[in-house]
């Protein structure tokens, strides 16, 4: 058996698979950077609306799976409705529906005046959230334990 012989018994992707793969690749490059950015405004104490879920790609390997734009608009709008400054929301394992409270928070200047804010706190396990001041490391597997202050809360997902 030749070299070329090797060379031709070597599986190889279609052009369309490359092409397709490339954009795979080109995409999360660009998730990737825009995670960055986020985390280099959260360093500078500003956050831009609006926030996408895209800056946070699903892990389908720990069971992942955002809810769609328009349901976390839909739940987020419901959380918010009528909230005050002594509003106190959970989202728990939602961080789709928490960044869309945060758009809407962003969206309405209400981010920025804490006489109008509710007290809003993200449970999830993914440490990327982190990048977020309201986020608490949670563990489905350990309901009860912690991080931090535990409290009373009005609103909860």
């Amino acid at each position: 058996m030749s070299h070329e012989d090797d060379e031709n018994d070597m599986p190889q992707l279609s052009a369309d698979t490359l092409a397709i793969l490339g954009d795979f690749y080109s995409e999360r490059a660009q998730n990737e950077k825009q995670f960055e950015d986020l985390k280099a405004q959260k360093a500078q104490d500003r956050v831009e609306a609006p926030l996408s879920m895209t800056m946070f790609s699903e892990d389908w390997n720990a069971s992942q799976f955002w809810y769609s734009d328009e349901t976390a608009i839909l739940l987020a709008e419901q959380l918010l409705k009528d909230s005050t400054k002594d509003t106190k929301i959970a989202v728990v394992s939602a961080p789709s529906v928490f960044v869309q409270i945060k758009n809407r928070l962003l969206l309405t200047g209400r981010e920025e005046s804490a006489s109008e804010t509710p007290q809003v706190t993200l449970l999830e396990f993914d440490q990327r959230f982190g990048v977020f001041e309201e986020f608490v490391h949670y563990d489905f597997q350990s309901p009860f334990k912690l991080a931090g202050e535990k409290a009373t809360v009005g609103r909860y997902l």
